[in-house]
């Protein structure tokens, strides 16, 4: 009964097979590999277009580096004030982008509205020296609430953002999640919506260490290279991580893994309510926040379940926890059995 992260969880079969099958021989480092070049080409066509792809380690490097190739002098990158940017990556894209300045921007469920970034950019009027220039936006998809931008809520935030000539990063640490809970395709959510690049994440979705940056315009990608190489962040064993997209997107393994994980989010959140409890937040991805009596959270973590306190102050004004409630976070994977679940439901 872990619930306490999908970062927890292992790798999948295919993705430890296809390590393990690549793991003899030699092969060309830093990329030069033909595995490398196959899995490039993989991702193009997934996203139906040509893509500049370039491996790294971690989610937060790809977010980092991803802005960093649009960073300007005294540069704004405008955000959710919840998002993972903002919040938990130890200033790593303010120091990556030469110091440009996170402006965090309030939205409810996890989200900003084109019309939030439009007042938000105001503070940063063309041509006055004094506040700096506006430089990208990013968007969490899926959010930090565990819920999803919707097509039509991506492309009025591009809509705005385009109106300063800026580009839109998407963090994708959960994309096959809200891929699959939208029932689009990779397309569909990113560029055709307006995405110029992406934080395309896989290793909370079953690969062990696989985060890519993709830029859907591979103009925007000239010199990017050596962001990765100055950041540390150059794979001299490359063929690993492409093995690993390998076995990732091999029969369509990646979207099972996250449909999955959706589907026992519900299961959970469908169970949590039967017992009278509620979610601060639509269930739309794979987490779950309830609001659940301090005793009963008690007696969950004495039998033995793992899961985080979640922070009240950001929940909606409604679902806020009363004086012996507390809001959890429950985090379903690939990897979370029925059993699992019903047996937490049970305790509770």
């Amino acid at each position: 009964m872990n619930f306490s992260s999908d970062n927890w969880a292992g790798a999948t079969a295919s993705v430890m097979e296809a390590l393990n099958r690549h793991s003899t021989g030699l092969a060309s480092a830093y990329g030069a590999d033909p595995l490398t070049a196959d899995v490039t080409r993989t991702f193009s066509a997934i996203f139906e277009r040509d893509v500049s792809v370039y491996f790294v380690a971690t989610g937060t490097a790809a977010n980092a580096l991803a802005l960093s190739a649009f960073a300007r002098p005294g540069g704004a990158v405008f955000c959710h004030s919840d998002s993972h940017i903002q919040v938990d990556e130890c200033g790593c894209p303010e120091f990556l982008t030469g110091g440009e300045k996170l402006v965090p921007i309030n939205g409810a469920d996890g989200k900003i509205t084109a019309d939030a970034l439009r007042n938000a950019m105001k503070a940063f009027p063309e041509g006055v020296v004094h506040h700096g220039q506006v430089a990208s936006v990013s968007i969490t998809q899926s959010t930090e609430c565990g819920t999803v931008y919707t097509l039509d809520e991506i492309r009025a935030i591009k809509a705005a953002a385009d109106e300063r000539g800026i580009p839109l990063h998407m963090d994708g640490a959960r994309f096959a999640s809200a891929l699959v809970s939208l029932g689009v395709t990779p397309a569909e959510m990113t560029w055709m919506a307006g995405v110029d690049v992406l934080s395309f994440g896989a290793t909370k979705n079953g690969c062990w260490c696989a985060e890519a940056v993709v830029f859907f315009n591979p103009e925007q990608a000239k010199g990017f290279e050596y962001f990765r190489k100055r950041a540390g962040h150059l794979f001299s064993k490359s063929r690993f991580v492409a093995a690993q997209f390998e076995g990732y997107f091999a029969d369509d393994s990646w979207l099972g893994s996250a449909a999955h994980a959706n589907e026992m989010a519900q299961r959970l959140a469908e169970g949590i309510r039967r017992t009278g409890g509620r979610t601060a937040w639509p269930v739309e991805a794979n987490e779950v926040f309830p609001i659940l009596p301090q005793e009963k959270v008690s007696r969950l973590r004495e039998a033995g379940a793992m899961f985080y306190e979640w922070p009240a102050d950001g929940l909606p004004e409604g679902s806020r926890p009363s004086g012996e409630e507390v809001c959890l976070r429950l985090v379903a994977n690939f990897a979370t059995t029925p059993e699992d679940v019903d047996c937490f439901l049970e305790l509770l």
